[in-house]
């Protein structure tokens, strides 16, 4: 039998995506390129932007045909857009076998072997009916040299705009031990960078123990070249925080935070509980404490009564920021968000153009970041053979050894827009 598991959305949203194949993989599936060569799909959707949930949900019609070619096959929707949709999910597509919503993602393996139970024991008489080759080679989760730990799920924040905390609940943390043992087997199995992921995942607590020491203990692993951790929180940067990831020589290079804003007005309205200067403060305390740091960020445009003083004022604290790169957006409402209650009164045609305006300094900082390494040397991480990261998380490609799971030195000669081009010595 055969599998096909389809992830939009974020890293949290892919390492789920090897959770929901876990079952079915324990079934005897093995993995697939492609949907019409799979007797089970699995879509793990997102709904944090809306233009994800409408790609998912085209999808979910599309695989009709799919589903009445072979009635005895099994599609799953699973994630934060089938929490927020349930059971019209449901009505609108009953060819869905099963419907499973982000918050029940720990229950996600009873689920499956309650509800389907039957169907899959017809689906394997089915697949001896049809005579398929069962010799298919499986597909591998992403990178075999990075891997992804779940430390965390859902939100204790309600920022006006997300409807994370909606669909996946308040703050529930994995154990200390749990986490420690996968971090463990990714790295036995070959992982030589980890990324611990969560909603908020530098709140990560327990009893006497705070995400600090989590990061410390992790680092420590024996073979652990990498460790990065997405996303965290600004109120959770820390001096504690900073001073773990300057002692983890893992953790050094690389950490992504979402800014949203820079006018203070938009960032209350946002309820991201912080300044904008509270913002600058944290990353001078994080580069104090690491000077090699490369930080990133998100930035919306187009909040509701956003201004075009409040635009400026995102133009200049990015600038200050100078993050290494950026991912912006247009402000879309989220039924469900409080924001979403509130008119969207910025006109489309004017958050195109403060999307390009901001895209055009982030660009440039990219741009700035990227040509200030050619000529040095830098220690990429081989990904594929010739292909990896830099320790503050550029992508390079290299001519010469290639030894997929190893530190390379490589000698800068190129900066492309989004990429460096190098050779190893």
């Amino acid at each position: 039998m055969r599998l096909h598991v389809v992830t939009f959305g974020c890293q949290m949203a892919l390492a789920e995506g090897e959770e929901l194949a876990a079952p079915l993989k324990a079934r005897g599936f093995t993995t697939v390129d492609a949907p019409e060569d799979a007797d089970a799909v699995v879509l793990n959707t997102c709904t944090v932007r809306e233009n994800a949930e409408h790609k998912a949900l085209s999808l979910i019609g599309r695989l009709k045909e799919w589903k009445d070619a072979r009635p005895e096959r099994v599609l799953i929707v699973a994630g934060c857009a089938a929490e927020r949709l349930g059971d019209s999910l449901r009505k609108r597509f009953p060819h869905v076998d099963l419907v499973v919503g982000a918050k029940s993602i720990e229950d996600y393996p009873r689920v499956v072997d309650e509800a389907l139970s039957a169907r899959f024991d017809a689906l394997a008489e089915g697949r001896q009916a049809f005579g398929a080759d069962e010799t298919a080679v499986p597909v591998g989760w992403g990178s075999a040299v990075s891997a992804h730990v779940t430390v965390m799920r859902g939100c204790n924040y309600s920022c006006s705009y997300c409807i994370v905390p909606s669909v996946r609940g308040r703050e529930l943390y994995r154990s200390w031990d749990a986490v420690l043992a996968e971090s463990a087997a990714k790295v036995a199995a070959g992982a030589r960078e980890l990324v611990l992921l969560g909603q908020t995942v530098n709140s990560w607590r327990e009893g006497d123990k705070r995400f600090p020491d989590l990061l410390r203990a992790v680092g420590a692993l024996p073979g652990l070249l990498r460790l990065r951790f997405e996303s965290p929180h600004p109120f959770f940067m820390n001096d504690d925080m900073a001073r773990a990831m300057a002692e983890t020589p893992a953790a050094r290079g690389l950490l992504h935070v979402p800014l949203q804003s820079g006018s203070d007005r938009v960032l209350a309205l946002m309820k991201r509980h912080y300044t904008g200067a509270q913002f600058l403060e944290k990353a001078a305390r994080l580069r104090a404490f690491l000077p090699e740091i490369e930080l990133s960020t998100d930035i919306i445009v187009g909040f509701p009564s956003e201004t075009e003083a409040d635009f400026e004022r995102t133009l200049e604290l990015v600038a200050a920021f100078k993050p290494a790169w950026s991912y912006t957006f247009k402000y879309s409402p989220r039924e469900g968000t409080e924001a979403a209650r509130t008119p969207d009164d910025v006109p489309a045609a004017v958050k195109e153009a403060r999307l390009a305006r901001l895209n055009a300094l982030c660009d440039a900082l990219t741009a700035d970041a990227l040509k200030a390494r050619v000529g040095t040397v830098v220690e990429a991480l081989d990904e594929q053979g010739g292909f990896g990261r830099t320790a503050d998380g550029f992508k390079i490609s290299w001519t010469g050894t290639r030894a997929p799971g190893r530190l390379v030195k490589v000698r800068v000669s190129h900066a492309g827009p989004r990429t460096l081009r190098g050779e190893a010595i």
